[in-house]
């Protein structure tokens, strides 16, 4: 969120780019939903703007529709794909939404006004899931990634946001760090990494 809210600032100096690694394919298998249900309220406590409500009875079984219709979405633009990553993160965790659901991803597609002829083309045609499968598969064996989310400079050097993390034990959160910041609170950190990555656009060009 913090991420999507500066980036405008930067626009034509850093290009933010998200990219799909499937975790449940490439990491430990699907989302923990004991895990998230326990970091959600430590998630509410760091960024107040954010909404988060507790999940229904459906929990998604799989997640890979939810990043081919990210995939889909950003076939139409860099921004409606920025715009839509986010608005699905949203319909999880503030509105409890079935991701795994073929049928809800086409719901938010209409919300958001996306090209429906050309989104359920490229959302059904296969090319979607070859492509997040693909992404997944560079994450984990060129990047290293087992953790979402994972900032990166281009090159894969990583970046990290201040936060508190919990500490679990038995699935099951037993103690938190202190928090660095707290949401407007947060932004200059925020700022901090698209200066890194904008000063490390300019060393590449130099070199």
């Amino acid at each position: 969120m913090r991420l999507h809210k500066i980036a405008p600032e930067y626009e034509g100096r850093v290009r933010l780019v998200s990219r799909p690694f499937a975790l449940e394919v490439y990491g430990g298998g699907p989302a923990n939903r004991q895990e998230i249900e326990q970091e959600m309220w430590l998630a509410a406590l760091q960024e107040p703007e954010a909404t988060f409500k507790p999940f229904g009875d459906e929990w998604p079984a799989t997640t890979l529709p939810a990043f081919e219709a990210g995939w889909a979405a950003l076939q139409q633009g860099e921004k409606i794909g920025r715009d839509f990553d986010l608005r699905i993160r949203q319909a999880f965790f503030a509105e409890g939404r079935n991701i795994g659901r073929r049928e809800v991803m086409l719901d938010l597609a209409r919300e958001a006004g996306l090209d429906m002829a050309r989104f359920s083309h490229d959302f059904d045609s296969g090319k979607a899931r070859e492509a997040v499968l693909a992404e997944g598969r560079l994450g984990k064996e060129k990047y290293g990634v087992h953790e979402t989310p994972t900032i990166m400079l281009g090159d894969g050097t990583l970046l990290k946001h201040p936060m508190a993390l919990p500490q679990t034990q038995d699935n099951r959160v037993v103690a938190v760090g202190r928090l660095p910041c707290c949401g407007d609170g947060c932004y200059a950190a925020t700022r901090d990494l698209f200066e890194m990555a904008w000063k490390h656009a300019d060393e590449g060009k130099e070199g």
